[in-house]
C-alpha cells in the first residue's frame, strides 16, 4: 500500500468541518500532538496511546465510540498539518488537520474520508457518523485550548 498524501477524494464518505480557536497555536498543536492525553480533554476518546514521537511512520492506537482503531501517521508540519490513518472494521479512514495562525488564535480544518464495504453498505449512516465525530472532537479541541489560554 503506498502512503497518501491527502485524503481519498474518491471516497463515498468525506467530511470537511473548520472551527476557530482563541488560543496560540503551540497550544492548539501540544494538545493534538498529545495522543496519550487525548482521553483527559477529548470526551468522546475513552483510550489513546502512541509509543515514540507524534511523526510519520509512527502509529498510534485509540478507541473513540467504542470502536478501537490503529492509525499511522504519514505526514506531520510541525504546527501546521497532520496527515494520519488506517483501517478498522473494513473501514479505511484517511484524515488530514489543517492549522493556521490568525490574529485572534487557529484557523483549524479537519477533513477526512471513509471507504470500505461497511461505508458502501450505509453511505448515509456512515457520512453522518463522520460528520458528527469531527464536529465534536473541534469543539473538544477548541474547549480544551481556550480553557488553557
Amino acid at each position: 500500500m503506498s502512503i497518501p498524501a491527502g485524503v481519498d477524494g474518491d471516497a463515498p464518505v468525506r467530511a470537511y468541518h473548520e472551527a476557530d480557536i482563541n488560543a496560540p497555536l503551540n497550544t492548539v498543536w501540544r494538545l493534538h500532538a498529545d495522543v496519550n492525553a487525548w482521553p483527559t480533554w477529548q470526551t468522546d476518546i475513552t483510550a489513546a496511546h502512541i509509543d515514540g514521537t507524534f511523526q510519520p511512520g509512527a502509529s498510534f492506537e485509540w478507541t473513540s465510540y467504542g470502536f478501537t482503531v490503529v492509525s499511522t501517521i504519514y505526514a506531520v508540519a510541525e504546527c501546521a498539518r497532520v496527515l494520519w490513518g488506517g483501517t478498522a472494521g473494513g473501514i479505511t479512514g484517511v484524515h488530514e488537520w489543517i492549522f493556521s495562525e490568525t490574529p485572534a488564535g487557529v484557523h483549524v480544518t479537519t477533513n477526512e474520508s471513509f471507504a470500505g464495504e461497511p461505508v458502501e453498505a450505509d453511505v448515509t449512516a456512515m457520512q453522518s457518523a463522520l460528520d458528527s465525530s469531527l464536529i465534536a472532537w473541534l469543539a473538544h479541541l477548541k474547549a480544551a485550548a481556550e480553557s488553557k489560554g
